[in-house]
């Protein structure tokens, strides 16, 4: 078969790996009736993998020169569409067919928090997400507070998931090699007993908190009550010179059901 030349603009830097493809595909466990969204598969190297799992398997592939080593893949337990998985309509997958939903993927690092934005934000009743990213990407994803790396998309994340570094994979691992280690994080839907009384609020808020990150809440937030902000903040040991990253999800909660009463 003629050598595959991998494209950069596509971030095509396939895992090698074996060993780190089976634990990948570990990872998550399966029952008869789930389905299994894969998202770049590229040759089918971790696909061959998560076939052997129970359950359905969809791939979301861009690049059709793939398709001579995707085909050999494909059985009635598993489908290849060839798409852009950003501009598919997640709609049309018939998630009330499925028990659970579990996505996993090797995701280029200029269009990680595209594909998690999409996949959160979608109808669909997803249970885990496995995600190979960037190194620097997993430990801001599942940074905790008082960290340098925790932002505005670790709060909003870590609303509805839990997110847990798994491994490091080294770059040596993948062909073409890429620059920078890798890491695989895994992302558990939660049942939160706190809730937002207001999503679209809570959003906002969180985002406006870390606008200028080495700006404190008082310079951030000076748009809101910032008697109500206080307030919460007092409740926290904290007040309005620290910064959004000193503070926990908690505090974002209380604060958007606060300002919500007014």
């Amino acid at each position: 078969m003629e050598k595959f030349k991998h494209k950069k603009s596509l971030g095509q830097n396939f895992l090698q790996d074996e060993q780190v493809l089976k634990k990948i595909a570990s990872s998550i466990e399966t029952n008869e009736n789930d389905l299994i969204i894969e998202i770049g598969p590229g040759e089918g190297a971790l696909t061959k993998y998560l076939k052997k799992k129970k359950g359905i398997v969809i791939c979301y592939e861009v690049d059709e020169r793939l398709t001579k080593y995707l085909n050999l893949l494909e059985n009635d337990d598993c489908k290849v569409i060839y798409q852009d998985f950003l501009q598919a309509n997640l709609d049309e997958i018939e998630s009330n067919t499925y028990d659970n939903i579990y996505f996993i993927a090797n995701i280029p690092y200029y269009i990680t928090t595209p594909i998690i934005e999409k996949i959160t934000s979608s109808n669909l009743n997803v249970q885990d997400m496995v995600f190979l990213v960037q190194k620097e990407v997993a430990e801001r994803l599942s940074a905790l507070p008082r960290t340098k790396e925790y932002g505005a998309l670790t709060v909003l994340l870590t609303y509805d998931y839990n997110i847990e570094y798994l491994f490091t994979v080294n770059k040596e691992s993948f062909k073409p090699m890429p620059k920078v280690d890798s890491a695989v994080i895994k992302m558990s839907k939660i049942n939160r007993n706190n809730k937002v009384l207001n999503r679209e609020k809570f959003i906002k808020l969180v985002k406006d908190s870390f606008a200028m990150k080495r700006k404190n809440i008082r310079n951030n937030l000076k748009s809101y009550d910032l008697k109500i902000v206080e307030a919460i903040l007092n409740k926290y040991n904290c007040t309005l010179q620290n910064r959004a990253e000193e503070l926990p999800l908690s505090f974002f909660i209380d604060l958007t059901n606060e300002l919500n009463k007014n």
